[in-house]
């Protein structure tokens, strides 16, 4: 008994809150927002809506006249992912898919500020010819206020397998500017250990250490010490799925913005960008389309402002359902 016990400690108490009906329709219950309603933060700082990214009426009702100095957005992906032993996430036509991304790049510039700073989480299915991420990298040339900055690569420290290619562990990472946002360097949390980059400064060879302005070494267009998020992890949001980390997004938010800045996210799911805005004292204006995930992202930001902690490791975020 006391061994099954412990295992259930170990299995998140949700499953994928996407693809499960049944769990889905109880907990549409306990959601206080449903479609075109907005929470408003009783701190004065956040907003979180019920919206459809694709929808300008939409964008208007939660933005207003505000303009944001980052977003930082993580849509659909339209790759599959799994076996026949997974849940697969959902595919449609890559057209239709680049329809779907002008509608909410649209949507995003019309509340971007003169200077501001726009990343993308997306993907690439190695099974189908890569989509859609070449035909969205060239979408993007269309948005011509835009300016290409960086294709950045996250490692993902667990993937999907496969006896007969390499693992797949990367996450794409886009990153646009409009106009000359603010760049501040940031620094990962891995040691520099090899020294005897040698260079004159004012007439004196100097190595990169005495040159440096940290012990650290600066995380670049690689990322490779950013842990993937699973159910040991007191950030996991049992239910979502494949939520990005909270160190991956705190990063964009100390290089790409300053205190008190706007930023925004039009795919909101296990409210990360909400949650790291609030710990770097920013204001973080959101919308998902599902009410389960609006929800979801509200309890997250109380749990953080009551407990302290940033997620709820394998344990429910609806407790009503006990």
């Amino acid at each position: 008994m006391k061994k099954d016990s412990a295992k259930s400690r170990h299995i998140e108490k949700l499953t994928r809150l996407d693809v499960d009906g049944k769990l889905r329709k109880k907990i549409l219950r306990f959601c206080r927002l449903k479609a075109g309603d907005i929470w408003i933060d009783p701190n004065g700082k956040h907003k979180v809506g019920v919206l459809d990214a694709t929808n300008s009426d939409d964008t208007k009702k939660i933005f207003k006249n505000h303009k944001a100095q980052l977003v930082i957005n993580d849509p659909p992906y339209n790759v599959v992912v799994g076996n026949n032993n997974t849940q697969n996430l959902s595919k449609v036509d890559v057209g239709k898919y680049i329809e779907f991304s002008k509608k909410w790049v649209s949507n995003v510039l019309s509340i971007l500020d003169e200077n501001a700073a726009l990343y993308i989480w997306i993907g690439a299915d190695q099974n189908d010819g890569f989509q859609p991420l070449p035909e969205f990298m060239i979408m993007m040339r269309g948005f011509e206020v835009l300016k290409t900055r960086s294709f950045i690569t996250m490692r993902n420290q667990r993937g999907y397998g496969t006896q007969k290619n390499w693992m797949s562990v990367r996450q794409e990472l886009l990153y646009y500017t409009k106009g000359s946002p603010p760049f501040k360097v940031v620094y990962t949390e891995i040691p520099k250990i090899l020294g005897g980059y040698y260079k004159e400064v004012n007439g004196e060879l100097t190595d990169n250490f005495k040159r440096s302005k940290s012990e650290f070494i600066r995380p670049g267009n690689v990322w490779v010490d950013v842990q993937q998020v699973f159910y040991r992890m007191e950030e996991n949001v049992a239910g979502t799925y494949a939520q990005k980390p909270l160190k991956a997004v705190q990063r964009i938010i100390e290089a790409s913005s300053k205190e008190n800045d706007l930023v925004a996210d039009f795919f909101c799911h296990s409210g990360v960008t909400l949650l790291a805005s609030e710990q770097l004292e920013r204001k973080c204006y959101t919308m998902e389309i599902d009410p389960v995930f609006a929800e979801l992202a509200i309890r997250r930001l109380e749990h953080y402002r009551k407990t302290g902690k940033t997620g709820w490791q394998w344990n429910n975020p609806f407790p009503e359902l006990n």
